[in-house]
C-alpha cells in the first residue's frame, strides 16, 4: 500500500517537436494566422488603403453629427473659432496691448486661431481615439490606425468649411486675394500630416493610460500660448530680453511654423522676412518626422489596442 501511495505521478510525454510544426504549416496552408496579430508595415499600409473609404466615410458621419443636437447645427464649426478670437482680442490685442506693431491684427489672430484649433483638436481626438471607441476596435478587424487618421481628417475637413469665413473676414478688412493664398494647400497638407504624426503617437498613449486625456487641455493650452497665436514671433525675437535661443526655439516651434506659413500664404502685410530660416525645409521636416515616426510608433502596439 506504501508503495502505491509513494509512487511519483506519471509526467505526461510531451507532444513531438514537429507537432507544434504541422500545426503552424496546417494553419499556413488554408490562411489562418493569428487573431489581432501585427501584420508588416508594407501590409499595414496596404490595409490602411484598402479602408480608405471607410475613414473618409467615418469621418464625415462623425463631423455632421457633433452639433447635431445643437439648434444652430454646423453654424458652431465657424462660430467656435471666431469666439475665441473675439476672446483673444480683447484680451491680449486690447488689454495686453499685442496688436501694436502689427499690420492687420484681426486676419493675422483669426488665422491664427483657426490653424491652432486645427491642430489642437486633431490631438486632442486623437488622444481619445483609441481609448474612446473600444467598443468598435474590439467588434471589428481592421488596421487601427483608421482611428487617429479619421479623427484627423474630420479635423481637417471642419477647417476647411471654417476657411469660407477666415476668407470673408480678410475681404472685409482689406486683405486681396493673392497668387500666394495658393501656397495655403501645402501648408495644409503638411499640417494635415504632422497633426496626424502627434495623434497617432496620443492614440498609443491614450490607449495604455486613458488619464492622459485629462493632462492634455493643459500641455495645449500651454503649447498655444508659445505659439504665437495671439501675438507675433517676429516682434518678441527684435528685443534683447530673451536669449537668442529662446527666439529661435520659439520660432522652430512646429504649431508657430504651420500658423505662421499660412499668415505669408493669405495676408498680404505679413512678410518672407518675418518666418524663420528654411520655413518650408522645417515645416517639411517637422511633418516628416511626426509622420512617418508616429505612424511606425502606433503600428508597433497594433496588436494590443482593445484588450486588457
Amino acid at each position: 500500500m506504501s508503495q502505491v501511495l509513494d509512487t511519483p505521478p506519471q509526467t505526461p510525454a510531451a507532444p513531438p517537436a514537429s507537432a507544434d510544426h504541422d500545426l503552424a504549416a496546417l494553419a499556413a496552408r488554408h490562411g489562418l494566422s493569428v487573431s489581432g496579430a501585427r501584420p508588416s508595415l508594407p501590409e499595414y499600409v496596404r490595409q490602411l488603403w484598402a479602408r480608405r473609404h471607410f475613414i473618409t466615410a467615418f469621418a464625415t458621419a462623425k463631423l455632421t453629427a457633433q452639433y447635431s443636437q445643437a439648434k444652430l447645427g454646423q453654424v458652431w464649426q465657424v462660430m467656435t473659432p471666431l469666439l475665441n478670437a473675439a476672446v483673444y482680442y480683447f484680451i491680449f490685442g486690447v488689454l495686453l496691448g499685442t496688436k501694436h506693431g502689427v499690420p492687420d491684427y484681426i486676419p493675422f489672430l483669426v488665422t491664427g486661431v483657426f490653424i491652432w484649433t486645427f491642430t489642437q483638436s486633431s490631438i486632442m481626438a486623437g488622444t481619445r481615439a483609441i481609448s474612446g471607441n473600444l467598443g468598435l476596435v474590439r467588434a471589428l478587424h481592421f488596421p487601427r490606425a483608421a482611428l487617429p487618421l479619421s479623427f484627423c481628417l474630420q479635423q481637417l475637413q471642419q477647417l476647411l468649411f471654417s476657411m469660407g469665413a477666415l476668407v470673408v473676414i480678410l475681404l472685409c478688412f482689406g486683405v486681396p486675394v493673392g497668387v500666394s493664398w495658393l501656397l495655403a494647400l501645402p501648408a495644409l497638407f503638411l499640417q494635415f500630416t504632422f497633426n496626424a504624426g502627434v495623434s497617432m503617437v496620443m492614440a498609443r498613449m491614450g490607449a495604455k493610460t486613458p488619464d492622459i486625456a485629462q493632462l492634455m487641455p493643459f500641455v495645449l493650452r500651454t503649447w498655444m500660448y508659445v505659439s504665437g497665436v495671439m501675438w507675433s514671433i517676429d516682434k518678441l525675437a527684435q528685443k534683447d530680453s530673451l536669449p537668442h535661443v529662446v527666439t529661435v526655439a520659439l520660432a522652430a516651434n512646429p504649431a508657430a511654423v504651420y500658423i505662421d506659413l499660412m499668415r505669408f500664404a493669405l495676408i498680404d502685410s505679413f512678410h518672407a522676412s518675418q518666418l524663420p530660416a528654411h520655413v518650408w525645409a522645417l515645416a517639411a521636416g517637422w511633418a516628416l518626422v511626426a509622420g512617418v515616426g508616429g505612424f511606425i510608433y502606433f503600428w508597433k502596439a497594433e496588436e494590443t489596442y482593445g484588450r486588457g
